[in-house]
């Protein structure tokens, strides 16, 4: 079963620092997920571009902000990045998303069917935000391509996704902020908000 790590990058402070970070971190992602968009504006325009290495092999829980993706069936979600090694594109950073029981935000996110064969689905590439693109609104951000996902079938209504993620804190590289984009055609259309927070490592 997935164990929470929100400290990782932490392990060697005293516990009692330690707690308190983990519980400074545990509260924040709260904060996030029910923060209005308009507070959300504001705190993804001071975000900085995350460090790719340190999402490889590793899941976030998630929450989109939206009520709408709660009627849908996916507001709480977990995404994890990975390499593809041994294949030309092995320099390449890509993403997938997990289903998850759509319980209570304070709730554990737990994979389904169950935690041994959790669901992927939802691949996107992961880079930096070219300003030469077309998807280059922010710069400050990394951008969620799932139009070059590498395993989803054409008919896949995910491909349409572009979203960008920022850390929220410089000091805090457990926590992002979200800002996802339909692309239809040759137009851009803001989606929603999601809050990441580092959960577990991959296969954990």
């Amino acid at each position: 079963m997935s164990t929470v790590h929100t400290s990782t990058f932490s392990s060697h402070k005293p516990e009692q620092e330690s707690t308190s970070r983990v519980r400074h971190r545990y509260m924040t992602f709260h904060r996030l997920a029910r923060s209005s968009n308009a507070e959300l504006d504001k705190i993804f325009a001071k975000g900085i571009q995350p460090d790719l290495e340190l999402l490889e092999g590793w899941e976030f829980r998630g929450w989109n902000v939206s009520p709408v993706t709660k009627v849908l069936g996916f507001q709480k979600f977990k995404k994890g990045f990975f390499r593809e090694s041994g294949s030309h594109r092995s320099d390449q950073l890509f993403g997938y998303n997990v289903v998850v029981r759509q319980n209570e935000l304070s709730f554990p996110h737990l994979a389904q069917p169950n935690e041994l064969e959790p669901k992927c689905h939802g691949f996107y590439l992961v880079t930096p935000v070219d300003t030469s693109s077309r998807d280059n609104f922010y710069t400050n951000a990394l951008l969620l391509d799932y139009g070059q996902g590498p395993s989803n079938p054409l008919w896949d209504p995910s491909s349409v996704l572009r979203d960008y993620l920022v850390q929220v804190e410089p000091e805090n590289p457990d926590l992002f902020l979200g800002k996802a984009y339909l692309a239809l055609g040759p137009a851009r259309v803001f989606s929603n908000y999601f809050v990441l927070e580092r959960y577990n490592p991959r296969g954990r």
